[in-house]
Parts: C-alpha cells; structure tokens; sequence
C-alpha cells in the first residue's frame, strides 16, 4: 500500500467490535500488481496485516485475480499457475508460522468457460494444482456499454447465455465446482436464467450484483436501487444462489469515499450500506448470505477492521445464530470448508 494511502486510511481508526465472532472472509485477492496504485503488492503478509487488525479472522477464500500465470505452455493452461501461486501461500499459512488464520483455505480460480466441454482438462488441471482446497471458478461476465464503465476481462455482452459458455459451465457441476459470478446489476436478471438453467448448480453472486453508481449512472442511486432491487427479487428466487455482502468500496459503486479528506467510519459505512444488505438477507436468508471482504479491492475506500465493524453494526439486532451464518457458517459451507 502507497504511504499516502495508508495515512489516509489511518485517519479514521477503530477498536473491533464483538472481537471474538469466528469470521470466515470468502472474497479476497492476492497480487504483485504494480499497476494498482492503492496496493500494487498484496501478499500473505499485507493480508495478515489487515486481518490481524482486531477481528476474529479464522479462514479466508481466495478469488481469482489474474496474477501469476505461467509464462508458457497452452493459453488455456495459463491460468493454473494461480493456483499454483495461491497453493503455495496456503500452504505457509498452514504451516502454523504466521498466525491462527486459515488463509486460502478455499480457492476459486478462473478457467475460460467459453472452451465448452474443452474445459474439462483445465478444471483437472486446477484441482491437482489446488489439492483439497479448490472450491470454485469464477469467469466474469460484468459487462456495461457505457465506455466510462470497465469491465474485469472485457467480456462479451451476453456472454452467460452464450452456448459455448453453457457448455463449459455444465462441466463445472460434473467436477463438483461451484461458480462465483461476477457482474453489474442490469445483468441479474442474465445471472437468474443461468441458474434456473442449471438447478444443481451452485451459483455465488459476488458484490451483491455490482450495483453501479458512476458514468451514467450517476445521480441515479434511487432509481438504480429499485432496479437492483428488482434483479436481486428475482434472482433469490432461484434456491441454488448464495450472495456475498460486500463490495459498495468499489469505485464503480459510485459512493466516492475515496474522494473525500477521511475514510469513512463504521457507522457511516452501516449507515450507506444497510440498505443494500439488509435487502439481500431478508431475499435471501442468512443461511444463503455471507460477508465479505473483496480486499484489498476495496480498500480504496475504507480499513479492513472499519468494514468489518460496518457490517458487525449493520446486524447488531440479529440472533447469535444468524450472525453466525453470515460471518462465518455459509461460506464455509458453500466453500466446503468444513473438514
């Protein structure tokens, strides 16, 4: 992390709430990016460093990234070599050398889908380079015409209804992999027929469904609630979809926290929040919720123990039971992380 970033973020400072609460962090990355100012570098270290910040981090998922392919060999190949990387790492973490957390005790990698039924090799290729920890894949889809908006791979527009896509994605279920999805929240309605297509299949929504807040979509937060809204209604029908609270520190969410003169605090955070992942538990139930971290992605806008306070606040009211099963219990479900 640059140092004018980390200034930053040390200006709103916290004690963790209920630091004891099991935390099972189902979303972050790890990279040596130099071209991601905020944090270039984010290795098991700066990730200990901010899960060693007060709260109860006890295992964490890793989530694709594009870091560390292999240089050579078959393009869809490429891509193992993450894994490799991300095993590697898990395996120091399980060494018992650096702390109580289980890091990458899950590992969702990214293998091109639109390969079909060719995919299949890759998915082995995965699992021997993952061992017992490789949970999922993760082929992002988030695609908006507006050329103010990136999108994470540039993917095709339509790309989860495209048949070679489907192919591939049909393999995933026969390797018992679940897919975590990745898009902005005009496509949730894309996600729902994806999923009620394939009603074994396992389904994770990252990001609650990426609800965009810049480029023309600017200014619109009402209007582009109630239709986010209407996408996340339709899409928890579908019982085979589990949805990761997390991700508004994004700056396409539009919330401009990185703008201002201090991040912001836990109860502002709840406060701008709530809406949206009250919203998902009460669609989804908590047993089908879980939060997240989407570090150090999100780490744009605010610290690792902020957020975490954030979300403890936001469920104050809730049972023990219920908190539970969103900090901790339906991840390591959904990730089998349970052994």
């Amino acid at each position: 992390m640059t140092s004018a970033h980390e200034a930053w973020l040390a200006l709103t400072s916290e004690e963790a709430i209920d630091p004891a609460l099991p935390i099972c962090d189902p979303h972050h990355h790890l990279w040596d990016r130099p071209g991601f100012v905020i944090q270039p570098r984010y290795f098991l270290e700066e990730l200990l460093r901010d899960a060693g910040s007060g709260h109860n981090i006890v295992r964490t998922v890793f989530v694709e990234c594009h870091a560390m392919y292999r240089r050579d060999g078959p393009p869809e190949m490429q891509p193992v070599g993450e894994t490799e990387f991300v095993q590697g790492i898990a395996a120091q973490s399980a060494s018992g050398q650096y702390g109580t957390t289980a890091v990458a005790a899950g590992i969702v990698s990214f293998a091109d889908l639109t390969l079909g039924d060719a995919v299949a090799p890759v998915l082995e290729a995965h699992a021997a380079a993952g061992a017992h920890r490789l949970a999922g894949i993760r082929h992002a889809s988030a695609y908006d015409p507006s050329p103010q908006i990136s999108s994470y791979r540039s993917p095709p527009k339509g790309l989860l209804s495209d048949d070679r896509f489907r192919a591939g994605f049909a393999q995933l279920q026969k390797h018992g992999l679940s897919f975590d999805a990745w898009l902005y929240h005009p496509q949730l309605a894309e996600l729902a027929s994806l999923a009620r297509a394939f009603p074994q299949m396992t389904i994770v929504l990252d990001h609650i469904g990426g609800p965009l807040g810049i480029g023309p979509y600017a200014g619109r937060r009402d209007e582009v609630f109630r239709d986010w809204q209407a996408g996340i209604v339709e899409l928890a029908a579908c019982p085979n979809v589990v949805v990761k609270l997390g991700g508004l520190g994004m700056t396409v969410c539009g919330f401009g926290w990185r703008e201002r003169d201090r991040p912001p605090s836990s109860v502002e955070l709840a406060r701008a929040c709530a809406p949206y992942y009250l919203f998902c538990i009460e669609r989804f139930g908590v047993e089908r919720c879980m939060f997240e971290s989407n570090f150090p992605v999100d780490k744009v806008s605010y610290s690792y123990s902020v957020m975490w306070n954030a979300f403890k606040r936001i469920t104050v009211g809730f049972s023990a039971g219920e908190r539970a099963a969103l900090f901790h219990d339906t991840a390591a479900r959904v990730y089998r992380l349970l052994g």
